[in-house]
């Protein structure tokens, strides 16, 4: 197969997952081995997250382990200084984790085929927590990606719990010329030096 090159954040996420597992792991103290990792990489949620409506954006990926389920969002500094000190994730970034980890705490196999009463069920509680978000309907796209997902995801996860969920934010940087940032609120930093694995700005995705 040809030699593929990548540049900017989307192939920096994916290099990542390809080469840097054992980084998230080692921070949550997770004993997985990378190669028993499922990873989905830019799950969509619906493409323009809303505040109304039942569709909530895309991950850059979710890296589920035998132990934890990382849900990820990913920054990188554009090949400048990066030395603000802070960096304020977006409104929708914040709420997308938030409702993924709902789906994740209320979802179970006994729904799997039957999301009408998935939505029967928690459909009162999923607007009470969610202001102006509903539950999607059967058959959309929409539905039929969490129900995968979601399936998948837990049966991996051999010891979900509403613990298990770990925010993160991946952020690439050049260490020669920026400093990783702070982050607010429900997000686990881990910063990943590119510079040393680059060539002309562009990282090896395969081999």
């Amino acid at each position: 197969m040809s030699k593929i090159l990548g540049y900017g954040e989307d192939a920096f996420t994916l290099w990542a997952l390809k080469r840097h597992i054992p980084i998230i792991l080692e921070r949550f103290l997770d004993e997985t081995a990378p190669s028993d990792c499922l990873v989905f990489y830019r799950p969509s949620f619906g493409r323009r997250s809303k505040k109304s409506g039942s569709i909530f954006g895309e991950f850059d990926a979710i890296l589920v382990s035998s132990e934890n389920i990382y849900l990820i969002e990913s920054k990188w500094d554009n090949l400048s200084e990066f030395k603000n000190g802070e960096l304020s994730l977006r409104e929708e970034q914040d709420l997308r984790h938030q409702i993924f980890a709902w789906y994740l705490t209320h979802w179970t196999k006994k729904y799997s085929d039957k999301w009408e009463s998935f939505v029967e069920e928690h459909q009162n509680d999923f607007k009470k927590q969610f202001k102006g978000k509903t539950l999607p309907p059967t058959g959309k796209l929409l539905t039929k990606n969490l129900e995968f997902v979601l399936t998948e995801a837990l049966e991996h996860c051999k010891k979900f719990s509403s613990n298990n969920i770990k925010n993160i934010l991946l952020f690439f940087y050049n260490e020669k010329k920026s400093t990783p940032p702070k982050v607010r609120r429900i997000f686990t930093l881990i910063p990943i030096d590119y510079s040393k694995e680059t060539r002309g700005n562009f990282v090896t995705l395969y081999p």
